[in-house]
């Protein structure tokens, strides 16, 4: 028996069918703190401004952006905000979140209450 429609017909349309799958936020909870799937706490910064992030150049290094990929789209109450450099962040409640650098081991909060600015991110 033939296939009704031949393969390369086939594989464009299931290529096409895996980009329109949405990226959900790599977010998890941890008591009420949020965590990213590894376990590291994820922080807000009391300098960003709804949906837009102020943490740029060594700050971004010290506190790496939850980044977003390509097909991220918002849902619920996380969304995905596009930072300067063009780069996707992932946000909650319109607050961007981060990791920082410091915390060496899922669950450790080095970072909240940080100079009164880095909070861990709460639900």
């Amino acid at each position: 028996m033939k296939p009704i429609l031949p393969a390369i017909v086939i594989a464009p349309m299931l290529l096409a069918c895996a980009s329109l799958h949405a990226e959900n936020p790599p977010v998890e909870k941890k008591g009420d703190t949020l965590v990213n799937q590894s376990g590291m706490t994820l922080y807000t910064f009391d300098k960003d401004t709804d949906g837009k992030s102020a943490c740029t150049g060594q700050c971004a290094s010290n506190w790496p952006p939850l980044a977003a990929g390509a097909n991220a789209k918002n849902t619920g109450d996380y969304t995905v905000i596009t930072r300067d450099d063009g780069s996707k962040q992932w946000a909650y409640k319109g607050k961007p979140l981060y990791t920082y650098k410091a915390d060496k081991k899922p669950g450790e909060k080095s970072g909240d209450n940080f100079r009164d600015v880095w909070h861990a991110a709460k639900e």
